[in-house]
């Protein structure tokens, strides 16, 4: 092999850009890293509205005045519905920021239905848990619904995050993950 040859040759094993990653495998570690990104602030956001949910949730049954202590499963509604508002807000502007569309209503609008089907699979087994399996103890419910409930609950949210919601164009990223700015369009055209 000459000089020349060998140098082609070490081109093509490396890719477009000489030697080291091929291009096509740099973009599939850049987007491994940006769905990493996006699953940890996905599940930042996540704590956080389980945070408020559990505080709302044990304040409503629980707190000063024990406002639905004897209705678990309207407290747990409730408490959703706080955190949902809470969770729009971290979604919408920094969890999946550059799936953003231009209609935010309709994010709005898919993100609670989205959370009211999460929601729901918290009531289910909290339901279940109460009135099938007779478990009525404060620990119980909290189990039921702070635990198994959210855990459906929230691998559904991703899902539906994903693939339903937040479905704009992403920002295309550099090597290092970090979004870069789009070229203005093209007026001409």
């Amino acid at each position: 092999m000459t000089g020349t040859q060998g140098a082609h040759h070490a081109a093509g094993a490396g890719g477009a850009t000489g030697g080291g990653m091929p291009l096509a495998g740099r973009l599939r570690r850049v987007s491994r890293h940006a769905r990493v990104r996006e699953l940890a602030r996905f599940g930042s956001v996540g704590g956080a509205a389980y945070v408020v949910d559990v505080t709302v949730f044990n304040l409503l049954l629980l707190g000063p005045g024990e406002l639905l202590a004897d209705k678990p499963l309207t407290a747990k509604v409730v408490a959703s519905l706080v955190a949902t508002l809470a969770s729009w807000v971290g979604n919408r502007y920094w969890a999946f920021a550059g799936g953003r569309t231009s209609r935010p209503v309709r994010e709005l609008v898919l993100f609670l239905g989205v959370n009211g089907l999460g929601a729901a699979a918290a009531v289910a087994t909290l339901a279940v848990s109460r009135y099938v399996l007779g478990l009525t103890s404060p620990l119980a419910d909290n189990i039921a619904a702070n635990v198994v409930g959210v855990a459906l609950g929230t691998a559904l949210r991703y899902v539906c995050y994903r693939w339903l919601v937040f479905t704009g164009p992403a920002h295309p990223a550099d090597a290092a993950g970090r979004p870069v700015a789009r070229a203005a369009p093209d007026p001409t055209r």
